[in-house]
């Protein structure tokens, strides 16, 4: 079985290498004889040998060669072809400089393209793309499935992610978990009633937003590079993120936290039946906390409720001291 292959050794050198391990010293015809094969093509593949740092050629008239440690021996082979492969890492950067350069120079700013799955393999690339941030707007429906796992990973290196989702994505089965568990890692989230839009950006450099959101085998979208158009995409992004709700947890919370994630759930905008269902609770349990949680803010309403928990840093959102700010228009007061 060939070991060696991924430090460049041919399947047969490294037959010929084993062979002259056992012998410690020998000639191109001992070898042969060993492996069945020819003088010529053995001596070629001591030469290469050789070369890489695995046998030493002896001194004398007879063609001898002995083997080196492959402890130092293979050891230096695999750093040779490390430095090797971080040149080649190093001269993609240079190409993919190039080809971004290009492409800003020319008049391909927009680029669309056609079908679900090429739609699911750009938002891929697009986050494997990102070194510093993405951000997304985020409802349904879903091209391929409502979870990201490349997510994780790219947090994982030190991307950073902020997403802004409709209350409608909320509502879709494991969608609520997905987020906590993303927060959990380290993704901002926010939520904003009326999105009519689905959108990702990475980097503030390249941007992928569906054309439509009938995600049937048509489905067409845009991938955006930078233009007057993906300026005005951030600042949009940047407007919404500004009015949405913050779904992340409070260091300190007072309220429980289920109580806190239904009072997050209601200024979201989401309907009771659908809090309910993200809780597993039935909508008569639901309503009935509720209620203790107005006597125990001391709230009329909902929207006072709401009012209340976000002036005292119970939960986070945004402009809630405007009766006629976004809080007014996502909460229920009756």
């Amino acid at each position: 079985m060939s070991q060696l292959t991924a430090a460049g050794i041919e399947p047969f050198d490294e037959s010929v290498y084993r062979a002259i391990l056992v012998r410690h010293t020998a000639g191109p015809a001992d070898i042969a004889a060993d492996l069945g094969s020819t003088p010529e093509r053995t001596g070629r593949a001591l030469d290469r040998l050789r070369d890489n740092g695995l046998v030493g050629r002896l001194s004398g008239t007879r063609r001898r060669y002995a083997a080196i440690d492959p402890n130092g021996a293979v050891d230096a082979l695999v750093r040779a072809r490390t430095a090797e492969l971080d040149g080649v890492r190093s001269a993609a950067g240079e190409l993919s400089r190039l080809f971004a350069t290009a492409r800003q120079g020319s008049s391909e700013q927009v680029e669309v393209v056609d079908g679900s799955e090429a739609l699911g393999r750009w938002f891929v690339r697009l986050q494997q793309e990102a070194r510093n941030e993405v951000i997304t707007l985020d409802r349904p429906p879903y091209a391929l499935t409502t979870s990201n796992p490349v997510e994780s990973a790219a947090l994982s290196r030190g991307v950073r992610y902020r997403a802004v989702y409709a209350p409608e994505a909320l509502e879709w089965p494991g969608v609520l978990g997905d987020i906590r568990e993303l927060v959990a890692h380290g993704e901002h989230a926010r939520v904003l009633p009326g999105l009519r839009i689905k959108l990702a950006i990475a980097d503030r450099r390249l941007a992928l937003m569906p054309l439509t959101l009938d995600f049937t085998e048509n489905v067409r979208a845009a991938v955006i590079r930078p233009s007057a158009l993906l300026d005005g995409l951030i600042d949009y992004w940047e407007l919404c993120w500004r009015t949405a709700t913050p779904l992340d947890a409070p260091v300190d919370d007072p309220l429980g936290e289920e109580d806190r994630q239904m009072l997050t759930l209601l200024v979201s905008g989401l309907k009771d039946e659908a809090i309910a269902r993200q809780l597993g609770w039935s909508v008569r349990t639901m309503r009935r906390r509720i209620s203790r949680l107005h006597e125990q803010l001391g709230a009329a309403n909902r929207f006072q409720a709401g009012v209340i928990a976000a002036r005292r840093g119970w939960i986070e959102g945004p402009a809630t001291d405007q009766a006629s700010g976004p809080a007014s228009q996502v909460l229920d007061v009756n």
